[in-house]
C-alpha cells in the first residue's frame, strides 16, 4: 500500500508539473501575442549591431522611451519602455500639471481661464494619408483653427523628407514612396525640431495626457476632461525629444487623442511664459483670436512653430506702431518660408508686407496664407534659393491640403517673362481679377513671374 501511494504521489506531481508546463506554454503564447502588438515591456534599449539604439518601432519587444533623471527630465541616455497609446499611465515619470499651469496655459491661449477648445479643434491630430500613394508625404488637413498649425508642421515634413533623409533623391517620386515608417519617422523629426527650436535649443517640453485628473475645475476655469490629465516631460537634447515623440506617436496622430492641441501646449510651455511674454507685443496679447464660434491662431503661433519665436508680425526686426509702440517682427532667416495674400487687398486693405526672413527661407518650401486659408509651396530643389541663375524658370508643387485634391500640382514659374506676351486683357492694377490666388501668392515673392499650370484648371 505504501508503494502504491508513492506511485500515486508521483503521478499526481507529475500531473502538476505537465500543468506547470502548459501553463507556461500558455503564457509564451499571449507574450507573443502582446510583443507583436507592442504591449509588451522591456528594461533594456535595443540596439543596432554597431551599437547605436533603434527606434521602438524597430526594436522586437516594443515601444522604448528615455528614462527618467529626476521628475519631469529626460535625458537620452537611458531608456526605458512605455505602451503606445494615445492616454499614458499615470505612473509615468513626468510633472503632473498645477492648477497655476493650467491657467496660466489657458490665459496665454484665450486671453481668460473660461474658454475651451472646439470640437474641431478637440478631432484634430497629425494622421497622414496612406503610405505609397500620391499624397503619401501629406497631413490629412481637417478644419477650423487647428488646420493652420497642421499645414504648418507639413512644411518642417517635407524638410525632413525632401532634405534630411541620407540616400535619398529629393524628387516627388521619393515623397509618393514613403512608407508607413517613414512617415512616423518625419512627423517626430518634424515636432521635435520645431519644441526644440522654441525651447532656444535648451531643452524641449512634451505635454501627454495620462489616466487621472490633476486639476479640478472651477467656476473660474473650465474642465476639458484632458488638460486636467496632462503629465509634462522635459528632454535635454533634439535627439531625445525625437526618440520620445516616435515612442509615443499615437498621441499625436491617433484618432481621439488631440494631437494638435497637445502640441500647442508642448509648444508654449517649450517656448516658457516667460519667453512668450517677450516675445509678443502690444497688438498680440494671447495666441488665439475668436472667430465663427471658434478660434483660429494668430500669427505669433505660426511663427513659433516657423522660427521658434511668437513673433506676432510678418516683417523683419522691430518696427514702431501708430502709437509709437515697438512691434515685434521676425529676427532671425526661417527654414520653412511663408507667403500671404488676401483678395481684399485689392480693396485697400493690404495685409503687412512679409520680409525678407520669412519670405526667403533656408529651404524652398513655403507655408502660405492665401485669402484665410493655409497650403503649401515647395520646391524639390534645394539650390532653389541659393543660384539666382536657378530662379529664372523653375517647378512649384502646391499642396492645398484640401481633401478633393488627390496629388500635388505642378506649377511652372518663369520671373524672366515678357510683357509682351502677357494677356492683353491683364490689368496690373487689378490684383486677383484675372488670376488664381495662388499665382498672386506666388508673386509676392517672384513680382513679375507668370505661372504656367501644365494642364491643371487654377484654383480660384
Amino acid at each position: 500500500r505504501d508503494m502504491e501511494a508513492s506511485d500515486q504521489e508521483r503521478g499526481s506531481q507529475q500531473l502538476d508539473l505537465e500543468a506547470i508546463t502548459r501553463k507556461i506554454s500558455l503564457l509564451d503564447k499571449w507574450r507573443e501575442i502582446f510583443s507583436f502588438h507592442r504591449l509588451g515591456t522591456s528594461n533594456t534599449a535595443p540596439q543596432d549591431p554597431d551599437g547605436s539604439r533603434v527606434f521602438a518601432d524597430e526594436s522586437e519587444d516594443g515601444a522604448c522611451a528615455p528614462q527618467p533623471r529626476g521628475q519631469g527630465h529626460l535625458p537620452s541616455g537611458h531608456l526605458c519602455c512605455v505602451p503606445k497609446a494615445s492616454i499614458i499611465s499615470s505612473r509615468s515619470a513626468g510633472s503632473p500639471i498645477s492648477r497655476a499651469m493650467a491657467a496660466k496655459l489657458r490665459q496665454s491661449l484665450f486671453a481668460n481661464t473660461g474658454h475651451i477648445f472646439s470640437r474641431d479643434w478637440r478631432r484634430a491630430c497629425f494622421s497622414f494619408h496612406d503610405p505609397f500613394s500620391d499624397l503619401a508625404f501629406a497631413l490629412e488637413a481637417g478644419k477650423g483653427g487647428a488646420r493652420s498649425i497642421q499645414m504648418a508642421v507639413q512644411g518642417s515634413i517635407l524638410k525632413y523628407l525632401l532634405f534630411a533623409r541620407k540616400g535619398i533623391d529629393c524628387n516627388l517620386p521619393s515623397l509618393c514612396a514613403v512608407s508607413r515608417q517613414e512617415q512616423g519617422r518625419a512627423l517626430a523629426a518634424a515636432l521635435a525640431g520645431i519644441l526644440w527650436a522654441a525651447g532656444a535649443a535648451q531643452k524641449a517640453t512634451i505635454c501627454l495626457v495620462t489616466e487621472d485628473a490633476y486639476v479640478t475645475s472651477t467656476p473660474h476655469c473650465s474642465g476639458d476632461d484632458f488638460t486636467e490629465q496632462l503629465q509634462l516631460f522635459e528632454l535635454l537634447e533634439q535627439e531625445a525629444t525625437e526618440r520620445f515623440i516616435y515612442d509615443h506617436l499615437q498621441c499625436f496622430k491617433g484618432e481621439g487623442s488631440h494631437g494638435v492641441i497637445l502640441f500647442l501646449y508642448s509648444l508654449i510651455f517649450s517656448r516658457t511664459f516667460e519667453r512668450l511674454q517677450k516675445d509678443l507685443d502690444t497688438s498680440t496679447p494671447h495666441l488665439l483670436r475668436p472667430h465663427a464660434g471658434g478660434f483660429l491662431c494668430r500669427q505669433a503661433v505660426l511663427n513659433m512653430i516657423l522660427t521658434g519665436r511668437a513673433s506676432p508680425n510678418v516683417f523683419n526686426g522691430c518696427q514702431k506702431g501708430e502709437s509709437q509702440e515697438t512691434l515685434h517682427g521676425v529676427l532671425t532667416r526661417s527654414d520653412v518660408g511663408y507667403l500671404q495674400w488676401g483678395r481684399h487687398a485689392s480693396e485697400g486693405d493690404r495685409l503687412p508686407q512679409v520680409g525678407s526672413m520669412l519670405k526667403t527661407p533656408r529651404f524652398p518650401i513655403w507655408l502660405c496664407s492665401i485669402n484665410g486659408n493655409y497650403s503649401i509651396l515647395f520646391s524639390t530643389n534645394r539650390q532653389l534659393l541659393s543660384d539666382w541663375k536657378m530662379e529664372r524658370l523653375f517647378d512649384l508643387h502646391f499642396l492645398s491640403g484640401q481633401p478633393s485634391q488627390k496629388k500635388p500640382v505642378l506649377l511652372t514659374v518663369d520671373t524672366h517673362s515678357h510683357h509682351w506676351e502677357r494677356d492683353p486683357h491683364e490689368d496690373e492694377h487689378r490684383p486677383g481679377r484675372h488670376f488664381s490666388p495662388v499665382e498672386m501668392a506666388i508673386r509676392t515673392k517672384w513680382r513679375e513671374a507668370t505661372i504656367n499650370w501644365n494642364g491643371t484648371v487654377p484654383f480660384f
